[in-house]
Parts: C-alpha cells; structure tokens; sequence
C-alpha cells in the first residue's frame, strides 16, 4: 500500500501536505428514479474556486482504492465528483461481480448515456450549491476503462461540457450518428497493445471525424489495458505503465487547460 501511495505521488506530483487536507463528502441523487450515491473529493487546504470533473471509475465503481486514485488526481487542481453508474447498493467485490454489473449498461447503450448525464447533473448541481469550490464554468469529465466508455458517452448525448477525457476506454458507440452532437472537446487515449478496445479503433476515428467539436486520439505503443491506473496488475492484458501514465495524464491536464480557456 505504502509502494502504491508513493508511486501516485510520483506521477501526478501531488505534495504529501496536500494529500492530508483532503476531504470526501457522500452525495445521494437519483436517476429516472433510482437512487444512486456517489462522492465529492477535493483539497480544503485550498479556498479558491476551481474546476469540476465528473470522474466515472473503471468497472469496479465506487470504492475505497478509486476514492484514492480520485484523490491523487484532484490534488490541488480540481474538485472531483465520482458518479455512481449502478445504483447505490450495487458496490462490485470484485472482477466477476464487476463484469456482471456493467454488462446491463454496455447491452442499453441509452440507459448508460442515462446515468452518466445524471451524474454530471449532480456535478453541476453541487457546484451551484456551493457544496466544495468549483467553478461552475470549468466542469469536464474523465474516466477510465467501463468509466472512459462512459464518459465518451456523456459526450456523444449532446451534453454541454467542456472537455471529456477517457483512459483505455471502451470506443465502439451503438448509434456513430451521434458524434455529430458532440459540443466537449474530446481526448481518447488508449493502449496500442490493447485487445479489448483498439479493434474499435477505425471506426471510432471515423465516428469522430462527424463531430463539430475538436477531437485527438491517441494511442500509446506497447502499451495494454488499464496503463494509467495504479492498482492494476493482471498481466498480460490490464497492467499498469508508470511512464504512459505520466505522458497521458500531462495530456490530460494540457487539454483540460485548453478547453477551460476557451
């Protein structure tokens, strides 16, 4: 655990005083009726208003180690607000039970669309109700793995957000129509060893090629499933990569100044 805690700090450069003065807060909103229970994490050593990101975590959810990894991102530089895609009392134990939980949701492309447009909702709510300071006109989005396929659905629903950034996420979409909604700037990046996504790679190019709203894609060589997050370690397909870590979330960081400056 030690190691782990370490490494985060090596790679998004968050200061150990900054980590002791974070703070979580539970937040319960519904969806279409379905009561759902995500969490608020930023810095309290910091006052001033910053942006708001919907983070929507890999096919695990919402539990302690993504609470970590959502801390080690906001940092001092952003308010995240972790959204909940299952349902408050669905909390996976593990990978089996993880896979059985996001297969609904990846079967109705709309009802997932659905619940990440309700979390954002939440985000923006929270913001406006002064909940942790965010600045309520830099609000964007990230996720990683099942959480980058949603983001990018966020996007695809017209939703107006700055930004969407998806790690290793899933790139197939059940309508490509629907890029030529998309109003967020959108940054995909994705392994090039990567089995589970990269053969959706051509056609998510062309899907994006449709939108109105700057796109990049960008693929990492030698790089597999699961690259930018610390805890994964299940060779050979989901492992993490420390220097692609670093290179994409220095991405992230540019495109999200980029888009909050427009």
């Amino acid at each position: 655990m030690r190691k782990t805690f370490i490494a985060l700090l090596l790679v998004f450069g968050v200061a150990s005083f900054a980590h002791a003065a974070m703070r979580t807060r539970t937040i319960a909103y519904t969806v279409d009726g379905k009561a759902m229970q995500g969490v608020l994490v930023w810095d309290d050593a910091v006052t001033a208003p910053r942006p708001g990101l919907l983070m929507i975590p890999d096919w695990t959810g919402i539990n302690s180690t993504n609470i970590d990894f959502a801390k080690s991102i906001a940092g001092r530089d952003y308010v995240i607000f972790m959204g909940d895609m299952y349902g408050k009392d669905l909390r996976p134990k593990d990978n089996h039970e993880a896979q059985a939980a996001v297969k609904p949701l990846l079967a109705d492309r709309p009802l997932l669309r659905k619940r990440v447009v309700g979390a954002f909702d939440e985000l923006k709510k929270q913001s406006v109700h002064h909940a942790a300071p965010i600045d309520v006109a830099k609000l964007a989005a990230i996720g990683f793995c099942f959480g980058g396929t949603s983001v990018l659905d966020l996007a695809r629903s017209g939703t107006d957000v700055a930004a969407v950034v998806s790690f290793h996420g899933g790139l197939g979409s059940d309508d490509p129509t629907l890029a030529r909604q998309i109003k967020a700037r959108v940054l995909a990046m994705n392994g090039g060893d990567d089995r589970g996504t990269m053969p959706d790679a051509p056609a998510f190019m062309k899907e994006m090629q449709q939108s109105p709203a700057p796109w990049q894609f960008v693929v990492f060589g030698g790089a597999v499933h699961c690259f930018a997050e610390p805890q994964a370690h299940s060779p050979p397909s989901c492992l993490y990569n420390p220097p692609v870590a670093k290179r994409a979330f220095a991405l992230m960081h540019s495109w999200l100044d980029e888009a909050f400056a427009r």
